[in-house]
């Protein structure tokens, strides 16, 4: 007889398993079905072990320049293997930490690949073998993988993606990175700082195309600086892959060869192979169609995360889950929307922003003041030795709503949330203005930005 629970979920990433941890405390029977990990791309392949390499690169960043805090670093090298190890020990570390919650929790852990095949119906093969599990909820969480290009496809060593780029064999002498958004600049920047030569190319005509167009041409200009080569309005037209290297045709015809390519030119929903054409589950895209409660078309299937579409955010799975989880239980949670969502790039300089750039802002309609405060005005900045970068405020001329934030510089990523809390507690100008800021601080350059949006900026 096949096993029953409440809900059963299938794919255990940062939406998955965070959508069974919370049906387990909402008292719903739960399974959670995973063909490989615990924790899926993002613990295992992608936001966390990411952020141990990068660390890692920032370190000896510092080390490369100890002269310019009075320290002095000789003979400064690293071992590629070891590094590689310590990120893959945090995303070990992480893993076992699922598990461990998981357990706690009494969700029942099912390996191996789920099918849906019915009804309340859902099929895990591993080994050959094909169990039959029930439930009047299933939730799909599958996440998404890397796209290919059509004419270079990935083998992991010349052509890698992300997954290949996060346990290099070698070390790149010169890289191409095909795409800028976050996962590009992302490993453009790690190399770079390790001592490749990077060359980045984006087809549209700035990079991070999604950040605030102020964002976009600091980060350029700062990663230029850095000694990176950055072709936008460009393309790769062809790649040859040799034992040594790759020859790679850019848009126009000119050809430059490299030691190794990544791309970074988005994902692709892992739809394939899981039931949802035999149930009839609306698709856009390839992307599974949701309500603001994860709800497809079908009843009783739901899906959150990658596999839904954009933002394609950890934390946005996560929240998805628990909002989907919570009206399957009855507690009609506010249905989820995606317009107050963080994002973060970790190169160096950090970005972040939440809500509308300026350009979207007037876009919608809206009558705008932007406020704008530079790092080289923060005490604290200037002492870490980190005065470059911007926080800039989007406020809504008439009512003084926040609509957006954008930042760049150090720890950025750590102040976005700020922002965040204020757009879902609909503070207004007058609220941020009179709230106090700790001194010293990086976050003194947040009110400072709002401050300017009205021409009361007082440090700059």
């Amino acid at each position: 007889m096949a096993d029953t629970y409440d809900l059963i979920v299938l794919g255990s990433g940062p939406g998955g398993y965070v959508a069974a941890i919370r049906a387990s405390q909402l008292g719903l029977k739960t399974a959670i079905v995973e063909r490989e990990k615990l924790g899926g791309i993002c613990l295992n392949w992608g936001c966390i072990p990411t952020k141990a390499l990068l660390r890692t690169s920032e370190i000896n960043h510092y080390l490369t320049h100890a002269s310019a805090y009075g320290l002095s670093a000789e003979k400064v090298s690293f071992d590629l293997a070891k590094i590689v190890d310590r990120s893959r020990k945090v995303a070990g570390q992480l893993n076992a930490g699922v598990k461990g919650l998981m357990k706690k929790n009494k969700v029942t852990v099912v390996e191996g690949d789920g099918a849906l095949k019915g009804k309340g119906v859902l099929t895990v093969t591993k080994d050959g073998k094909t169990t039959e599990l029930n439930a009047k909820h299933i939730i799909v969480a599958t996440g998404a993988r890397a796209r290919d290009l059509p004419f270079a496809k990935a083998d992991g060593k010349r052509i890698w993606t992300y997954r290949h780029a996060m346990v290099p064999s070698e070390m790149p002498s010169k890289l191409l990175v095909i795409g800028s958004g976050a996962i590009g600049v992302e490993f453009a920047s790690f190399y770079s700082d390790m001592g490749a030569e990077v060359t980045i190319v984006e087809m549209l005509d700035r990079i991070l195309p999604v950040e605030d167009e102020e964002v976009s041409a600091f980060v350029h200009k700062a990663l230029t600086k850095q000694g990176m080569k950055i072709h936008v309005s460009s393309g790769v037209e062809k790649i040859e892959t040799g034992a040594s290297g790759v020859k790679a045709t850019l848009k126009g015809g000119a050809t430059e060869e490299f030691s190794h390519c990544i791309v970074a030119i988005g994902i692709v929903p892992n739809t394939e192979n899981i039931g949802i054409e035999a149930l009839g589950i609306e698709t856009n895209r390839g992307h599974i169609v949701t309500d603001g409660y994860g709800r497809t078309n079908v009843e009783g299937v739901y899906a959150i995360g990658d596999v839904t579409g954009p933002p394609w955010l950890a934390h946005k799975a996560s929240h998805e889950g628990v909002v989907c989880v919570e009206a399957i239980a009855g507690k009609k949670p506010h249905p989820f929307e995606t317009w107050n969502i963080p994002g973060c790039t970790y190169s160096r300089p950090q970005v972040a922003s939440v809500g509308l750039t300026e350009a979207k802002a007037k876009e919608a309609g809206h009558e705008v003041k932007t406020g704008k405060f530079p790092f080289i005005g923060n005490g604290k900045a200037i002492a870490l030795g980190e005065a470059e970068g911007f926080i800039k405020t989007v406020f809504d001329a008439k009512t003084g709503e926040l609509l957006g934030a954008h930042m760049v510089g150090a720890e950025v990523t750590e102040l976005i949330q700020g922002y965040a809390i204020a757009r879902q507690l609909e503070t207004t100008e007058e609220d941020l203005m009179h709230t106090v800021f700790p001194h010293p601080t990086l976050s003194e350059m947040m009110h400072e930005s709002v401050l300017d949006a009205y021409g009361r900026a007082l440090h700059y």
